[in-house]
């Protein structure tokens, strides 16, 4: 067991991140003047720079966030949408049984750049240009690598040689792989010429006509025509993209209310919307409001570690059949007391083996066909070999806390490896607080647009080419993406942002958060610190979308004892080892008025500070 760490605290701000300097520009923001909102969008593209592996300019960013004003948690929609072109009739001409997770088919309109300057926009104070200026400054000046991103390009980096040109010059130097530091100047060119065309009479008017020179200027261009050449991707054949300089030009960022559910003990929990799988949590949530859940020196019981599981296998078997952006979610019978009363008493002393999706409102559901194969092979926890966000980075048993973790080549041969995500966390003294998961434009997954220094998403993965599921591919409509941030209130009051990556396990892994801080009262950084668990006994949203009936990781720090019982309930139980499960990072405000702020120690690179 590593020594206890405690949360930050201080009066004027907190902020947290998976990267110490996404959360060192958020808090010299604060100390600056800045609101939560400036702090946020400030660290957001610094982490596009710093964690390039992990998110990029060419990503998504779901945002849920409270103002000062108004304490109603409310939802920024940074998730693009499918290719005016993209059907599912187009995939077939391809091939393609799977929307391939690597290359230009499976790229959805760029949202976190819209995302990020309507936030800074409607809730900041800054000017465009000083906000970005710390990214701008890493791009251009150099900014340290962490372990995993030359671990990363070289996993792909023969890949890169032979098929994508343009992602060779941007990662390697002379040919070879960078290990200590590396600039970025195509991304630092592009973003100066977006602030030479920044011009208005006003704050607003100049974040505007930044958007408009992304969406309806030179970036559209150049994405347009980037996506006309065919590169490969994972099928092993080359194949341009379906994205258009107009697909760019009729999409915007888009704000909606947040999904907010009772959690217990006196809280609520704030969601995005069924088109992500955030409503997971909350039916989680709801089927383990009223039992009994225990603790042991806040770790805990085998038998709150199966309730919980099998509690998320019911929800997340309602996500495969209920949520998406294609068709009509029946999210208030989802909610609704007497269905989650049935499906409470579907969870039983031994682990579930079945996909067990129920029918609210006497709906029927459906199933993707792939959706029922659970013989398809899966990834370590949910992921595919290497098309989506994972885990964090498998971390050894002995591994100490901090210490890099090894290098796991995922590399197949059509130039598939791993991905992630990133989160951000801030609250100002004024009572602002944000919670942003950004991800996508991995620097391995799709070719770098030379013109512009970063590649696009891969997001349509998630989509099913099947006709008539809520997550089937819609022109124009969203993926039912796994980023899922997240807020917490007390009596309707907000406390908490919180958020973590790791793909299907992002609510998973929160849950063991929000579980330990509601329930066993630890403190934010001790809830983090807190043995995690997930089940893997439901479809992984990333490509080949395989499943593991009864599957529950966990961490060793549980204890054998509780691991042999687990087991002896049916959990075909995998131990990741004491510290491998999460990155996390939370802020929050307290009864004393305190600010607080905590962060994930498994990865040794999240941070968290307070001022």
């Amino acid at each position: 067991m590593a020594p206890r760490t405690y949360e930050k605290l201080g009066p004027a701000g907190a902020a947290a991140s998976t990267h110490h300097l996404g959360t060192s520009t958020a808090l010299t923001v604060l100390a600056r003047g800045g609101n939560a909102f400036d702090a946020a969008v400030a660290a957001g593209f610094v982490l596009q720079v710093v964690e390039p592996h992990l998110c990029g300019p060419g990503g998504e960013v779901p945002v849920v966030f409270t103002t000062a004003a108004d304490p109603r948690p409310r939802v920024l929609c940074g998730q693009g949408v499918a290719p005016a072109a993209a059907t599912i009739d187009r995939y077939r001409d391809e091939g393609c049984a799977l929307v391939p997770g690597t290359g230009l088919l499976a790229a959805t309109v760029p949202g976190a750049w819209d995302a990020w300057l309507t936030l800074l926009r409607d809730h900041g104070t800054w000017e465009l240009a000083d906000v970005l200026a710390p990214a701008l400054g890493y791009a251009a000046r150099g900014f340290p690598l962490v372990p995993r991103i030359p671990d990363t390009i070289a996993t792909v980096a023969e890949h890169f040689r032979r098929h994508w040109p343009g992602s060779a010059e941007q990662w390697l130097v002379a040919g070879e792989i960078p290990r200590r530091s590396h600039r970025l100047p195509a991304l630092a060119a592009t973003w100066e010429r977006l602030l030479g065309e920044a011009q208005g009479p006003s704050r607003e008017a100049r974040i505007d006509a930044a958007r408009a020179a992304w969406y309806r200027g030179f970036v559209a261009e150049a994405v347009d025509r980037f996506c006309r050449t065919p590169v490969r991707d994972e099928t092993g054949e080359d194949h341009a993209g379906l994205l258009t300089a107009d697909d760019l030009a009729d999409w915007s960022a888009t704000y909606e209310d947040a999904l907010v559910v009772d959690a217990g003990a006196g809280w609520q929990v704030a969601k995005c919307g069924p088109w992500s799988q955030g409503p997971a949590l909350a039916q989680t949530l709801r089927l383990l409001d009223g039992t009994e859940l225990t603790y042991e020196n806040g770790i805990a019981t085998a038998d709150t570690v199966h309730t919980s599981a099998e509690a998320a296998k019911l929800a997340f078997a309602d996500r495969e059949a209920w949520y998406g952006d294609s068709a009509p979610v029946p999210m208030d019978d989802l909610l609704a007391d007497d269905y989650t009363g049935a499906r409470r008493r579907l969870i039983g002393e031994l682990a579930s083996r079945e996909l067990r999706p129920g029918s609210p409102g006497g709906r029927d559901p459906r199933l993707a066909a792939l959706a029922t194969d659970h013989d398809r092979p899966i990834g370590k926890g949910t992921e595919g070999p290497g098309t989506g966000e994972p885990t964090v980075a498998d971390l050894r048993e002995g591994q100490a806390i901090g210490e890099p973790a090894p290098s796991e080549p995922a590399l197949t041969r059509q130039g598939v490896a791993r991905g992630d995500t990133v989160h951000v966390d801030v609250v100002d003294a004024a009572g602002n607080m944000v919670s942003a998961t950004p991800s996508g434009g991995w620097l391995q997954s799709s070719p770098t647009i030379r013109d512009l220094g970063f590649c696009l998403g891969t997001r349509a993965q998630m989509f099913w080419l099947e006709e008539g599921l809520p997550s089937a591919l819609v022109p124009g409509r969203r993926p039912r993406t796994t980023l899922s941030p997240s807020l917490g209130l007390r009596d309707g009051e907000p406390r908490i942002a919180f958020g973590t990556p790791g793909g299907d396990q992002q609510d998973q892994w929160q849950l063991c958060f929000l579980l330990a801080h509601t329930r066993a009262g630890l403190d934010l950084q001790a809830a983090i610190d807190a043995p995690a668990w997930h089940t893997t006994s439901f479809p992984a949203s990333f490509a080949p979308r395989g499943w593991e009936p009864a599957g529950l990781v966990v961490e060793s720090r549980l204890g054998a004892d509780a691991i042999d019982e687990l087991a002896r309930r049916g959990h075909r139980v995998s131990d990741a080892g004491p510290w491998a499960l999460g990155r996390l990072s939370a802020v929050g405000r307290g009864d004393d008025g305190l600010l607080a702020a905590a962060a994930d120690r498994r990865s040794g690179v999240g941070s968290a500070a307070a001022l």
